[in-house]
């Protein structure tokens, strides 16, 4: 038995987390409708396959700071794809796609006031 420190299988293959880069929406939208495009695709994306666990993990990490999000994918063992978290694997293979929308703020957000 070597001694040498073992790292978790999906530190190999999972990429360093990165903000995404600045998109547009296809128009301007407002906080409220950027928030219930979110509310809606966090409801339904479950449905499409993959496990519960690691949707909602997604969706925390998401939402949370960079530092924040790289603990939650990493102690999920989600192998994250595309730095951006736009496309994530569960260790089983499942493949979950993320929209820019639920990462970041587009540029062309409507701010009140």
């Amino acid at each position: 038995m070597g001694c040498a420190g073992s790292t978790p299988k999906v530190d190999e293959n999972s990429k360093k987390l990165k903000k995404t880069k600045p998109w547009k929406h296809t128009q301007a939208i407002t906080l409220e409708q950027l928030t219930q495009m979110r509310d809606e695709f966090w409801d339904t994306a479950p449905h499409y396959g993959g496990q519960k666990e690691i949707w909602d993990a997604l969706r925390a990490a998401a939402e949370a700071d960079l530092p924040l999000a790289q603990t939650i994918v990493d102690s999920a063992g989600i192998i994250v794809s595309n730095p951006d978290m736009t496309l994530c694997y569960d260790e089983r293979g499942a493949k979950y796609e993320l929209p820019k929308y639920v990462l970041s703020e587009p540029t062309n957000l409507i701010r009140d006031g």
